[in-house]
């Protein structure tokens, strides 16, 4: 790969992104979706692209026909098919850079019921997909085992998890499933802004919400146009990095670095010692399936909190942070959508359909079922916050959150961005999203239905015994000042 590739492919993604924009601007149901111009680039580059463009002119014309094979260069494809899995780190090492690190305490009390629902709807699209991928489309269309994850992946994980973990489902057998994550992924956030749109409308006719003020969907909104990582919070901070001898934002990519390497020395040492000790007795080889980006989220909470103990951590520019994050997203998003394989999709699209449906009723099931007995009050706020995200990514919940509650009174947008400390690390794009797929081959799908079986009964279990509790201390008070 020639640098003079990496540059033109780099340039020629911005101007996707800029179509994109354009695009967007001038399309009123886009806006409306809020889909973001990075998607709509990304969407645009694969219509011009070998699959569609070129796939068209050789049925119409010949292989040798001009455009053929579209109008991208093989080269700039290659270092698009490249990109996703080293920005995706990027993305990740950032989550909590510049963020404000409560104790655990302090985070449960302020958001434990949108932790457990938001867990429960996690740990069930697995129970869902898995369940599926076992009783009907590996027996009838024949799919690898590792499609039951595909509903976690693309829905609650988003573009940049399903892009980053191409290379595990490489190595585990199902290429395809990359692609099928990807477009579960677009299905998700624009299934998600318009499933929640309506039932927004439908809780605003049955009184369950206030009728929100209505936010002009012309209006450019910069917050829409951020990654799933972006946008989470306003942070105020007083003071900047600066050195005279060195910018501001070379310090930040240096803490990007930093956080980046400690999550590789991480991943180094587990694999290390999983093959010293463990590799002998019998146990399999899980960790060189791991790809690096959950720990590079880890390594930036390393620094985060080797900041803060410094003394310096609000010197640490958050809008500097999600600017580099969200221009990685943006560019990931771009680029895996260009190198989106339509074919693969052909091939397994019943089972693409069918996971879509499935995971699409469950989140629907999570939110008009289970919010309003896992949420002492404000549950359609509140469980709008976990739907979007549990649909497409967390701009979506952040979005829906705005929509349905614009004025924070139920504070369900605190309660969501305090969730996101004890939820991301783990499902959602964290360390057993990725560590999903290996176990899945490793040791078969029935006993990972049975592990995340367990995990989801129990946090909905906590979640329905804590909002009965608080529902009786409230009743007890409303007797006690009666």
């Amino acid at each position: 790969m020639r640098l003079e590739d990496v540059f033109v492919a780099a340039v020629l993604v911005v101007l996707l992104i800029a179509a994109g924009k354009s695009i967007r601007n001038h399309v009123r149901v886009l806006r409306r979706l809020y889909l973001p111009s990075s998607l709509i680039g990304g969407v645009l580059a694969l219509l011009v692209g070998p699959q569609t463009l070129g796939w068209v002119i050789q049925r119409l014309a010949d292989d040798d026909a001009p455009l053929a094979s579209g109008i991208w260069p093989e080269r700039v494809l290659d270092v698009w098919s490249a990109a996703p899995a080293l920005l995706i780190s990027v993305v990740f090492a950032g989550l909590f850079l510049g963020k404000q690190i409560p104790k655990p305490r302090q985070i449960w009390k302020r958001a434990g019921p949108m932790v457990m629902h938001g867990q429960t709807l996690a740990w069930g699209q697995y129970v869902v997909g898995i369940t599926l991928t076992i009783v009907l489309l590996s027996p009838v269309w024949g799919v690898s085992p590792l499609a039951g994850a595909l509903i976690e992946i693309g829905f609650e994980g988003g573009h940049g998890t399903a892009a980053g973990l191409s290379g595990s489902f490489a190595d585990l057998g199902f290429a395809d499933g990359a692609d099928l994550a990807l477009g579960m992924a677009t299905v998700g956030v624009v299934m998600g802004v318009f499933i929640g749109t309506m039932l927004i409308n439908w809780g605003v006719a049955r009184g369950h919400i206030p009728k929100p003020d209505a936010d002009d969907p012309d209006d450019e909104d910069e917050s829409n146009q951020r990654s799933d990582h972006d946008a989470r919070e306003k942070t105020r901070v007083p003071s900047r990095l600066r050195d005279r001898a060195v910018d501001s934002l070379s310090i930040h990519l240096g803490l990007f670095g930093a956080a980046i390497s400690i999550g590789w020395l991480l991943l180094e040492a587990m694999t290390r010692l999983e093959a010293a000790l463990l590799v002998p007795l019998g146990w399999p080889e899980l960790m060189k399936h791991i790809p690096l980006f959950p720990l590079a989220m880890i390594g930036g909470v390393v620094v985060q909190v080797s900041a803060a103990r410094a003394g310096w951590s609000r010197r640490i520019d958050r809008k500097l942070i999600n600017r580099v994050s969200g221009a990685s997203l943006d560019v990931l998003i771009v680029a895996a959508m260009a190198t989106l394989s339509l074919g693969a999709l052909g091939e397994h699209i019943w089972v693409f359909v069918l996971l879509c449906a499935a995971g699409i009723a469950w989140n629907v099931f999570g939110l008009l079922v289970l919010a309003p007995r896992m949420f002492p009050e404000n549950w359609m706020q509140n469980g709008m916050a976990n739907f979007g995200q549990g649909m497409g990514m967390t701009v979506v919940g952040l979005l829906l959150v705005r929509m349905s509650d614009p004025d924070n009174k139920t504070n369900a947008m605190d309660a969501f961005g305090y969730k996101q400390l004890l939820f991301e690390p783990v499902v959602g794009g964290g360390l057993f999203t990725a560590a999903s797929l290996p176990l899945i081959a490793e040791f078969g799908p029935v006993p990972v239905l049975i592990g995340v079986g367990v995990l989801m009964a129990g946090w909905l279990t906590a979640g329905l015994l804590t909002a009965s509790r608080a529902s009786r201390r409230s009743d007890a008070d409303d007797d006690s000042s009666d």
